[in-house]
């Protein structure tokens, strides 16, 4: 391919390819930050005087909160699965990612039909015990620690499944050396492990809290004032969309201090292994009460975050199953199903051009254009949606005052009141997901197979067909279905921009649950925790067999 002499590297195809996908993707962000250089001054003023400190003071007190809580449990059941052998060890080691399956604000609603004043539970008590309103007390699930309860238990695993990996890959010489020096298991727990898979528990945290820092359904259900209700009141009950959009500006600064904090905590941190091969230690087989308590403690939060709240939508589906399958129902389904696809395949062959042009050309500029577009993940779905609404709404009154000018003719909205916001959006927010897998697939195949294909002619587009898509092929097909699920659950991005008349499960569960109609939202809940069990039967086959999984790209 000729390349062109271009002050700032290689100015070929992939470059402006890349170029072009950075700055659409990246446009609705960078829109938002945009907006702080047009004040609203009397909006921020009433903001000021009235809701403005709840937003910040409970935004960050439920994402810390949720850190912490997900750090306890998630180390604590990695450690369990990973340093002991026990009765069920091999049922729980992927029983304990099934919460990732339950979006929360699905596990919010279940939670509030059990716990609320009217439900089973608290029913059961004042018939057993012959009490009335006021003669006992009972948490408020409604409430800020009520959301970080909720939001824990379907987060955990992030820090689970990284700190896992850290405590498997210690080798068994630490433990050998640190017995020869005296060190107790308890020292050696906190003194060696603990501080070499801090920055994967870390890692996990900081993903957990940025998923915090994005809820919408949670909070909006439990009556919170945080920075997602906030930009959902301003934008729709005080008509503002320039102030919606500063405040979400000001919560992605939030999300990008916590990066930050993330990154600084482990810059100078550096463990080495010597060697290529290393001896794992050999779980500690248990025995006595201890056999009983380790398998009751790893399947707690399994129970808590999955089982109960999935065996309640059963309840509530069963008793609602004849109103609730109809027809709408099934159009639910089929918008559900196509949107996602079509959002998959579109993040998916966008990661596919980004990670192939950046092996192409393994060039700075290259590398920055594609880690800018990574960062959508770490975006809410709120800032990212009202970022395309301003920048689509734009570009739809121009398009339109073209077509009046020139052909008398209104096209209305063809951008922000179509799909084509939303699968902007998504794939915004979740490109990093299906470049995190197709990155893992091209980096298992040798370069000299590229260098072998073109030296038989082979362009660069029919490599990546011929050779490495099929060589990637299960690596494609993971981020696919990785992409797939998250946009069946996305709710806030989904709220604002779907067209006039469009529902997806997603939202209809959430308006069902939102008229506290909880028993006719458990059909499409029970849909979209059904359908995300998939990713997790694949992260359980990532992790417990990753040579099967790889095989076909040996």
């Amino acid at each position: 391919m000729r390349q062109i002499n271009w002050p700032f590297g290689p100015f070929n195809f992939w470059l402006i390819g890349i170029t072009l996908g950075c700055f659409v993707l990246a446009a609705p962000i960078g829109l938002v930050f945009v907006s702080v250089f047009f004040p609203q001054t009397e909006i921020w003023q009433h903001l000021y005087t009235t809701v403005l400190a709840d937003y910040i003071v409970n935004s960050i007190v439920l994402a810390f909160g949720v850190g912490l809580i997900v750090i306890v449990i998630g180390t604590v059941l990695a450690w369990c699965i990973a340093r002991y052998e026990f009765t069920g060890r091999k049922q729980l080691q992927w029983l304990v990612l099934l919460p990732m399956a339950m979006p929360a604000y699905i596990i919010a609603y279940t939670y509030t039909g059990l716990l609320d004043f009217a439900g089973p539970i608290q029913t059961l008590l004042r018939e057993t015990f012959d009490w009335q309103y006021g003669d006992y007390y009972f948490p408020d699930i409604r409430s800020l620690p009520g959301a970080i309860v909720m939001l824990s238990l379907v987060l955990y695993p992030y820090v689970y499944m990284l700190a896992r990996t850290a405590f498997s890959e210690q080798p068994a010489s630490l433990e050998d050396v640190s017995r020869s020096l005296g060190v107790s298991s308890r020292k050696y727990l906190f003194k060696v492990v603990l501080p070499l898979a801090r920055p994967a528990i870390l890692m996990g945290a900081a993903l957990a809290m940025m998923e915090a820092f994005a809820d919408y359904g949670t909070v909006q259900y439990f009556g919170l004032s945080t920075f997602t209700t906030g930009i959902f009141r301003t934008w729709f009950g005080l008509g503002n969309g320039l102030a919606a959009a500063q405040l979400a500006a000001l919560l992605t600064s939030f999300v990008m201090l916590l990066l930050i904090l993330e990154f600084l905590s482990r810059r100078k941190i550096r463990y080495y292994f010597q060697g290529q091969k290393t001896q794992q230690a050999k779980r500690i087989k248990l025995t006595g009460s201890k056999a009983f308590w380790v398998p009751f403690i790893c399947l707690l939060p399994v129970c808590l975050g999955f089982i109960f709240p999935v065996l309640q939508l059963f309840i509530w589906a069963s008793k609602t199953y004849s109103q609730q399958f109809s027809a709408e129902f099934g159009l639910l389904l089929w918008n559900s199903f196509y949107l996602a696809a079509i959002a998959a395949f579109v993040a998916v062959v966008l990661a596919l051009f980004f990670a192939y042009g950046k092996r192409l050309h393994p060039i700075k500029s290259i590398r920055m254009l594609v880690g800018v577009v990574n960062l959508g993940y770490a975006i809410p779905g709120t800032v990212l949606a009202i970022g395309a609404m301003i920048s689509l709404s734009w570009l739809d009154i121009r398009l339109n005052g073209l077509t009046e000018s020139w052909f008398d003719l209104s096209l209305g909205l063809v951008f922000s009141g179509s799909l084509f916001a939303l699968i902007l959006v998504y794939s915004s927010r979740f490109l990093a997901v299906a470049m995190h897998n197709v990155d893992t697939g091209l980096a298992r195949v040798k370069p000299s197979m590229d260098d072998a294909a073109r030296s038989l002619g082979y362009k660069p587009f029919q490599i990546l067909r011929k050779i490495h898509l099929p060589l990637m092929k299960t690596s494609v097909l993971s981020a696919l279905l990785l992409v797939f699920v998250d946009v069946l659950k996305e709710l806030p991005a989904t709220l604002i921009l779907r067209p006039f008349n469009f529902n997806t499960l997603a939202v209809k569960t959430f308006e069902l649950a939102s008229d506290e109609r909880l028993m006719d939202a458990a059909l499409p809940a029970l849909a979209i925790v059904c359908v995300g069990i998939l990713p997790v039967v694949l992260l359980t086959l990532l992790i417990d067999k990753p040579s099967e999984i790889t095989s076909q790209i040996k």
